[in-house]
């Protein structure tokens, strides 16, 4: 019996790259999560994370069957709290992490883009919520983290109409951080993700820390929290090492390490 791989993890590198193949429609179900998840226990030494997909789509969405399986509520929850993890590993990652939209992006692959760091889209990909269509609302984190970039405003928006979205409509909303042409977009894509996985890993997980702070309690959480997480970066080696090249080079003549 051939069994498909579904999730595929490459390297360039310091940058590692997980692609979703599950062709025809990139759909999410168990067995993919579990490979998704195996992925990201393989990341290893990698400097920065870049997701992406294959085919003509990012994904349709979820594979309704699964929801069709679910008899009681306590079921269902169960699902949802699995379901759940994947986005909460993402966006814990001690690394930077891109999401790579070449096309459609539906529900679940929405919801592990806005857990990423950032979000990057083709000029031609288009984004939905459409949990509605099913009478349900989306359960990966997806409206939470939407509302995060976007505001509450745009994430009811976004949810309780199920419209689609073009990637120009989302980069004015602040979800999307880039957009790229539809032609070569793949190749800008990782070369974007790669210039972050050579920069200063340990001062970009700094960075993901104080904004965690941030979003947990706003600017006076995030100051309580601040100064330590920012000195204890004079333990790593990049940080004195680029104040030394500075001194001596000039600004911008730093490499970095990631210890």
């Amino acid at each position: 019996m051939v069994v498909e791989v579904k999730i595929h993890l490459t390297r360039r590198a310091e940058l590692a790259i997980i692609t979703i193949d599950a062709p025809p429609l990139n759909l999410y179900a168990l067995d993919l999560d579990a490979e998704f998840h195996d992925a990201l226990d393989e990341l290893g030494d990698a400097r920065a994370l870049l997701v992406n997909a294959s085919g003509r789509v990012v994904s349709g969405g979820v594979d309704v069957s699964l929801f069709a399986a679910q008899e009681y509520r306590q079921d269902a929850q169960a699902l949802f709290d699995r379901m759940l993890l994947l986005p909460q590993r993402l966006a814990t990652l001690p690394i930077p992490t891109v999401f790579a939209a070449h096309a459609l992006c539906l529900t679940w692959a929405f919801e592990l883009a806005v857990a990423c760091d950032l979000i990057v889209a083709a000029q031609s990909a288009r984004f939905g919520l459409v949990e509605k269509v099913v009478g349900l609302t989306p359960t990966m984190g997806g409206t939470q983290r939407l509302a995060a970039r976007a505001g509450v405003g745009r994430a009811k928006e976004f949810v309780m109409t199920g419209d689609l979205y073009d990637a120009a409509t989302l980069e004015r909303w602040n979800v999307v951080n880039r957009v790229f042409p539809d032609e070569g977009f793949a190749a800008a894509a990782e070369h974007f993700a790669s210039s972050l996985a050579v920069g200063p890993t340990r001062a970009h997980h700094a960075t993901k820390q104080v904004l965690a702070h941030f979003e947990n309690g706003g600017v006076p959480e995030a100051d309580a929290h601040v100064t330590t997480i920012a000195s204890a970066l004079f333990e790593t080696e990049d940080l004195p090492g680029a104040v030394h090249s500075f001194l001596t080079d000039g600004p911008g003549r730093a490499t970095f390490t990631g210890r």
